[in-house]
């Protein structure tokens, strides 16, 4: 009998307040900072469903809904919402709350995808997801057309990935006119 697991079991829930050095000039959290609590948080989740090492294939977008400020409190919500043979569809929920008076926004969605590895690194079997309630239903089901996004999308980034090359663009002799005025130097 195949292993099967609850979104609930790879619920992770993370909350940081946001201080100073978490923030830009005009004192909102680094979207930088947030995405890696973002690949944190999912991450968890998906190693929590797998038991098992896991890579990041995917990050969808990471849309910024509403700004997060210094001294708000950001608590990130992730589980499973999807598996695939060796693949894991992961949602994380970021809201803030403003500490003094209560108001919560939420700020991102995200959709990442992971994929499960074995100790030599090639992608293993994870257990079969089972959801429960409407909304785990819900993005379970609508998981194979985020799915299809994400494979068009990689096919248009290794389209155009195999139109850039590797040349040092300093070095590249095919547009002299760019970087000239490194070449004078």
């Amino acid at each position: 009998m195949e292993e099967t697991k609850h979104c609930r079991d790879s619920l992770v829930i993370k909350t940081s307040l946001v201080l100073p050095p978490d923030t830009n000039n005009i004192g909102t959290m680094f979207g930088g900072k947030l995405m890696a609590y973002i690949d944190d948080v999912a991450a968890i989740s998906a190693m929590r469903h797998a038991r098992s090492t896991v890579v990041t294939a995917s990050t969808d977008s990471v849309d910024f809904l509403h700004p997060i400020h210094e001294g708000n409190a950001v608590c990130l919500e992730s589980f499973v919402t999807y598996t695939g043979r060796t693949s894991m569809e992961v949602i994380v929920k970021v809201i803030a709350e403003d500490l003094v008076t209560g108001d919560r926004n939420l700020c991102v969605i995200s959709f990442l995808t992971f994929v499960a590895i074995n100790e030599q690194g090639k992608p293993m079997p994870v257990p079969n997801l089972v959801p429960e309630t409407e909304m785990e239903i819900n993005l379970n089901e609508s998981a194979k057309q985020r799915a299809q996004i994400r494979k068009k999308r990689r096919e248009d980034t290794q389209f155009i990935a195999s139109t850039f090359g590797v040349k040092l663009p300093w070095t590249d002799q095919s547009n002299p006119g760019l970087y000239k005025d490194e070449q004078k130097r």
